[in-house]
């Protein structure tokens, strides 16, 4: 007799062993790499905020030099959510894109001069400078 039934020969298996046990190969494969996905994008958003958290502050003149915006989602009954970016410029020729609150999206104009506050990847402020401008009449 198997250690896996009683004297009246029923299973003593719980119900989600006997469900996993009894589940075709692919189906397992399936729900292992999904597993695995969300394991993988744990992993980077950890390694990530740590990466930033120890970054040096960096306070830099740059010139902000394009925006975008990305959608997703939206399908269906879900609603639609909106990813800020901004490229900005440095005084050596590099550039660097990073992901901005929708309120400091609205306030950065593509042309702007100012001091980049940031960390690692991670946006902290933008201050433009005033450019004085004449006008000719």
């Amino acid at each position: 007799m198997s250690e896996w039934q009683d004297f009246n020969g029923f299973d003593k298996r719980s119900f989600f062993g006997s469900f996993i046990h009894e589940m075709p190969l692919f189906f397992k494969l399936f729900a292992l790499f999904i597993l695995g996905v969300f394991v993988f994008i744990i992993y980077k958003s950890v390694r990530s905020w740590i990466a930033n958290n120890a970054s040096p502050l960096i306070k830099a003149s740059t010139k902000a030099v394009t925006k975008r915006t990305e959608v997703w989602g939206g399908s269906g009954e879900s609603s639609a959510h909106t990813s800020y970016y901004v490229t900005f410029e440095f005084e050596d020729g590099g550039r660097l894109e990073l992901q901005v609150r929708d309120q400091d999206f609205g306030l950065i104009v593509e042309g702007d001069r100012g001091e980049l506050l940031y960390q690692g990847t991670r946006f902290k402020s933008f201050d433009r400078v005033k450019q004085t401008e004449q006008l000719n009449f």
